[in-house]
This record gives C-alpha cells, sequence and structure tokens, in this order.
C-alpha cells in the first residue's frame, strides 16, 4: 500500500472493540452506502485496508471497526461501512453506539439542549439512529434504534456433526440461526468458549448457501452473518425476559457485547412467539456478563412479514487515538491471522 500513516478513534461497546477511521484515505465509490459496500468488498484498497487495520500485529482475529462515508442523503449525517476479519457486514448495532458517542464527543453532531440527541447513520441495510443521551458533557447511554426485524423461518431442523439442532432464522439488520444452547447441552459461559464457536460456526456454513439464508427483499443481504447461542434464564424482578448469548459471527468471531444486530434479530423471534409483550424488555447479557436492554419500539409489516423495530440501550467508551504506521521494509504487510 502506498499509504504511511492511518489515524483511528477506538471505542468498545459493552466489550466489544469498534475501530472509527473518520476519514479513509482511499476512495470508496457508490451512491450509497449499500453500494459503497459491494465497491469495498471487490477493491483491493479498500479491502486492504481493512486487513492492515484488522489483522495482527494492529488488531486480531476479533476486531471490529468501520470506515465514514458520506450518508445516502442530507437525512443522515454520516455513513458507515463496518468490517471485520473476514470482509463487511450489513449491519452492526455495537458499532452504531460507538458512533452515536463518538458523533457528539467529536463535534460532529450538536448535543441538543434537551438532553437527547438522535444520530442519522447509513448502514448498507439501511437508515438506523444512535439516540444519545446525556446530562452536561457526560453521556449517560444511547438507543440503537434498528431497521425493521422479523423472523424468516421457524424451528429449521439441521443435521450437525453434534448430531440434530433446532434453529429459527431471523434479520435484524443481518440474518442469524438461533440456537437454545441447553438444547446441546451447553451454558453460555466462558469455559464453553471454544466449543461454542465451534457449533456456531459450523451452523452458519451448513445454513448460509441454503434457501434458508435468502433475504426476501436485496439479495446483497442475504446470508446468514451468524449463530447466537443462547441462554433462557428466566425473568428478573420486573417479569422481563432475561437471557445470556454469544454471537459466533463470519467466520467463527466472537462478539464480546450481547451483539447489536444479533438483539435485534433476537428482539424478533421474542416478540413473534409472544415471549416478549409490549411493555416489557429484554434482559440481554453477553459472554463476558456486560449487557443490553431491548424493546420493541413500534410494528410494521415487511414482504409480508410480522416486523418489529428494536431499541436496543447500550453504552460506548472511548479506548484510545492512534496513528498506525506502515514500513515499507514490513516483511508483514497487510499483517496476518492465526484463526
Amino acid at each position: 500500500m502506498s499509504i504511511r500513516e492511518i489515524s483511528t478513534t477506538d471505542y468498545h461497546t459493552a466489550g466489544e472493540p469498534f475501530r472509527i477511521v473518520s476519514r479513509p484515505p482511499v476512495a470508496i465509490e457508490g451512491a450509497t452506502v449499500a453500494e459503497k459496500r459491494m465497491f469495498a468488498i471487490s477493491d483491493p484498497h479498500v479491502d486492504g485496508l481493512r486487513k492492515l487495520l484488522c489483522f495482527e500485529p494492529r488488531g486480531h482475529a476479533d476486531m471490529y471497526g468501520g470506515f465514514l462515508t458520506v450518508p445516502d442523503d442530507e437525512g443522515a449525517h454520516l455513513g458507515v461501512l463496518f468490517w471485520h476479519k473476514d470482509g463487511f457486514s450489513t449491519a452492526c448495532g455495537h458499532g452504531t453506539i460507538a458512533l452515536g458517542v463518538w458523533a457528539v464527543q467529536s463535534g460532529l453532531v450538536e448535543p441538543d439542549p434537551s438532553g437527547v440527541t438522535d444520530v442519522r447513520i447509513d448502514v448498507p441495510s439501511g437508515r438506523v439512529t444512535a439516540r444519545v443521551h446525556g446530562a452536561g458533557e457526560q453521556i449517560t447511554g444511547v438507543d440503537f434504534v434498528s431497521v425493521p426485524s422479523y423472523r424468516l423461518h421457524e424451528r429449521i431442523g439441521i443435521s450437525t456433526s453434534r448430531g440434530e439442532m433446532v434453529v429459527d432464522i431471523s434479520f435484524g439488520g443481518a440474518t442469524y440461526a438461533h440456537l437454545d444452547a441447553s438444547s446441546i447441552g451447553l451454558g453460555v459461559v466462558p469455559e464453553n468458549y471454544t466449543e461454542l464457536i465451534a457449533v456456531g460456526r459450523e451452523i452458519k456454513w451448513l445454513l448460509n448457501d441454503t434457501p434458508y439464508a435468502v433475504h426476501p427483499l436485496d439479495d446483497r443481504l442475504s446470508g446468514i452473518y451468524g449463530t447466537i447461542l443462547f441462554e433462557d434464564l428466566g425473568v428478573d424482578d420486573a417479569g422481563n425476559p432475561h437471557q445470556r448469548n454469544v454471537t459466533v459471527f463470519a467466520d467463527g468471531e466472537v462478539d464480546r457485547s450481547p451483539c447489536g444486530s444479533g438483539t435485534c434479530s433476537r428482539v424478533a423471534v421474542l416478540a413473534s412467539d409472544g415471549v416478549l409483550q409490549p411493555g416489557r424488555r429484554l434482559v440481554h447479557d453477553s459472554i463476558v456478563g456486560t449487557r443490553f436492554i431491548a424493546r420493541v419500539a413500534g410494528e410494521q409489516t415487511v414482504a409480508g412479514r410480522q416486523a418489529f423495530l428494536p431499541e436496543v440501550t447500550g453504552m460506548a467508551f472511548r479506548t484510545g487515538r492512534h496513528t498506525f504506521e506502515i514500513d515499507s521494509e514490513d516483511s508483514l504487510g497487510e499483517g496476518f491471522v492465526l484463526r
């Protein structure tokens, strides 16, 4: 690469990293963010920058980030291309929360005197909102208002190396398979980390090229992005459903947060099943003990299906600012990954 320095601002949302490149030093072509994603997938310069910032030694196999772009129109403040070890994703809730915090902290969006500031963001799957709450100069939380989310398929049986499993498939900005971890004798705990990855990875690839992975409206959104292995923890003191999950996305990557778009997908399943009743909230924990709170903010019909508008609440914190350098004599070039 001819680039010699790249500046980033890094955040984490509930433990999951998000590396922001506000001025990507490469051309990203396309009239919309969705088109820009397709360009980025095939362009060696954009994809090379992704690898450089995601791969070791500057990143790691579970790194995550985004390139900021112009929005689709003046109705949004910014656009973003989300990326990870294996490519460019269609949606990212934890990244949207981090971008809301960044937009206010960086001065891109002026805080509303009411204490609630909407940051509108165009992502490949549509327009989302990061509703940033603050008291004075302190940001206290962010509501991620997602695209309509809906169940695509219910109780799909698949044959795996561990035997028969039954999953739901649901869209929440990206498409996920949902598996009750207890049905295969696993708890969603760090001790089972390696085994959970193996199961999630196998399910994703068994389903990814089947009709179950086809998006009903936009083939660019087709494919199983990940597997959500969940554990039902009953209800909290207020009667809200309480679950813990680990989301294994892309090719064996693990979300340290409860997963933003995965939580939206989970909301669609639980609301469809009547588990997440009106006025209730989903208490959604991650494998590392962090938490998102989610609710249904509205309903509509999409492609003949009952769809829900999820609102997911979390918080992001800045972890550092970086200027990464590229030495022309470095034999590792763009870097490497071991997984």
